[in-house]
């Protein structure tokens, strides 16, 4: 076995022994590249900064915190961000110049500062082709930073375009151009017709962000753009924030490390954080369900029922992560922190035999984990918390296109839509998960959502047991929600209490060869009244007393939830 050191206050020049550690990532991985045995890479305490991604194509590898495994383990945070300095304070705004940079967060002494923005567009506003005009004049002073974005075109929706340009009439309105392709594709996606109400395009903004002119609340901030080569960022401060004594970090990278082509590598006890995601430019953020969104392409009308229509996309891309683990074997990631992230935390995709294990997902733009196209995937004793801070619709943890998937023991919490997602798979288990506060923004959803075909049969379904889902937050939602065409299911065991809805037999496509089965709840499921033909519904428990229901379920709620309090 070989082992390599590195630490902040290392010299790449040194040999990587633990007396005289490397400095960077980029130089023990190049050291790992040479050795011809198992590798293990010791973190020191201290902030790793990339330059650059870190790419691990090679197996055999382990990069552990110092100390991983006992009570002296070091924080060791691999960081994708730049500190900001520099700063001159104009009418109480802090100012600095950072040269190309383009983020979309920023991080004050380790707190999430939000962008700027104001609710809805101020004025008399129409719609027009190519955007808006609103009454009044506009005093923006750079238009081309300004993004709108719009809440809830679709229930469980959440879409982001920018504007392009601004003019002031003679009459002192203000015609307002927006960026072009993703005005033209939001208004070719979003369309529907609903309870007598038919909707085309985005309608209007519901907020409108990142201008100078909105800097009215301490501990926010925008990036300025208009000069370029020559970016701006303003923060306003809160109270007792002193320019020299505020340490602040602009996410750079988008991708911190990318695991691709190989076999047996493990993360342990790491901390990844301080990444953006830039997407959201001209072609904006068209999203449609969870992670997924459109980048244009063919657009379908579905049928709901007789005059009932919504437009949805054919073929949907997914936000990315920002440590991604791709087409690689044998990769266990245990023990680490994903935070301070401005797209999903960790994506496995395409891999075999993936552990995610003891791990904390929290203050992410988009989703804690999620795994697509993988196979024997284990998902456990990890917390996912405040999460879809930039893109509501993204659940805590998702699943797609996966065989023989288990989801464990894990813990979700404030998440603004589902909890835990399922799309089409073979072989899913989501068993013993404590969801908590979920479904906080948008609407459509649930506590565990299920979609499209689980399976071909018994033996390749879908079980869902043991887990308990409290607190689904917004009007319109299920605790557990088994949606268009879910087939080849099993759902026994879990307990479902202070839902909108506990759960949802009748839906379209129509559920087939689902079951429910030994459920506790406080109401009974829409449909449970007439069990449709595709569902069997038998021996689940209704108790409407909140303290009767916890004590009937106890041994259930004590078996779900992390295995290791932390």
């Amino acid at each position: 076995m070989s082992e390599f050191y590195v630490d902040p206050n290392g010299d790449d020049s040194w040999p990587g022994t633990e007396r005289q550690p490397f400095a960077t990532l980029g130089r023990v991985a190049r050291a790992a590249r040479d050795a011809t045995d198992t590798v293990v890479v010791q973190l020191r305490a201290g902030r790793h900064a990339l330059d650059e991604p870190l790419e691990i194509t090679a197996g055999n590898i382990v990069f552990q915190a110092y100390g991983y495994g006992t009570a002296e383990k070091e924080k060791a945070v691999v960081s994708g961000g730049r500190h900001i300095t520099g700063w001159r304070v104009h009418d109480g705004v802090w100012q600095a110049d950072v040269g190309e940079l383009d983020t979309r967060q920023l991080y004050v002494d380790g707190r999430r500062a939000e962008r700027a923005g104001i609710d809805m567009l101020p004025g008399a506003v129409t719609s027009t082709e190519t955007g808006y005009v609103t009454d009044i004049t506009l005093n923006w002073h750079s238009p081309a930073d300004v993004e709108f974005v719009y809440r809830g075109i679709y229930p469980w929706t959440e879409a982001r375009c920018a504007v392009a340009a601004t003019a002031t009439t003679a009459r002192g309105s203000t015609a307002i151009t927006m960026a072009q392709p993703a005005f033209a594709r939001a208004k070719d996606l979003y369309n529907f017709a609903w309870e007598g109400q038919t909707s085309r395009g985005p309608g209007l903004p519901t907020r409108v962000e990142n201008d100078p002119a909105f800097l009215t609340e301490p501990g926010t901030f925008v990036l300025d753009r208009s000069s370029p080569g020559h970016h701006v960022l303003h923060y306003l401060p809160r109270p007792a924030e002193k320019p020299e004594q505020t340490q602040v970090i602009a996410p750079v990278l988008e991708v911190l490390l990318h695991i691709t082509g190989a076999t047996g590598v493990a993360l342990r006890g790491l901390v990844f954080a301080d990444a953006t995601w830039r997407r959201p430019r001209a072609d904006g953020f068209l999203h449609y369900h969870g992670g997924g969104y459109y980048e244009g392409g063919p657009v379908d009308t579905v049928t709901i029922t007789e005059g009932q229509w919504v437009t949805v996309p054919r073929d949907s891309a997914v936000i990315p992560a920002c440590v991604r683990v791709e087409d690689s074997a044998d990769v266990r990631v245990e023990g680490c922190r994903f935070t301070r992230l401005g797209a999903t935390g960790l994506g496995l995709i395409k891999g075999a035999n993936l552990i995610v294990r003891g791990c904390d997902f929290d203050t992410l733009a988009a989703s804690g984990v999620t795994a697509t196209g993988s196979q024997d995937v284990l998902i456990e004793d990890n917390r996912v918390h405040q999460v879809g801070l930039d893109y509501s619709g993204s659940p805590g943890m998702a699943i797609s296109g996966t065989r023989d998937c288990t989801v464990s023991r894990n813990q979700i919490a404030n998440v603004p839509h589902c909890g835990i997602v399922g799309g089409p798979a073979r072989g899913t288990r989501i068993l013993h998960n404590l969801v908590t506060d979920t479904m906080t923004t948008l609407a459509d959803g649930g506590g565990i959502y299920l979609s499209g075909p689980q399976g071909d049969g018994p033996a390749n379904g879908a079980l869902i047991r043991g887990n308990v889902i409290t607190d689904t937050r917004t009007p319109y939602n299920f605790g557990l929600y088994t949606d268009y065409g879910v087939s080849w299911a099993t759902i026994e065991n879990n307990v479902v209490m202070r839902a909108d809805s506990t759960a949802v037999l009748q839906v379209t496509p129509p559920l087939e060869n689902v079951v429910y089965r030994d459920n506790f709840w406080d109401a009974d499921p829409q449909g449970s009244d007439d069990v449709p033909a595709g569902v069997t519904y038998e021996r689940n428990t209704t108790i409407a007393e909140p303290r009767d229901l916890d004590n009937a379920t106890r041994a259930l709620q004590t078996q779900a939830g992390l295995l290791r309090p932390r």
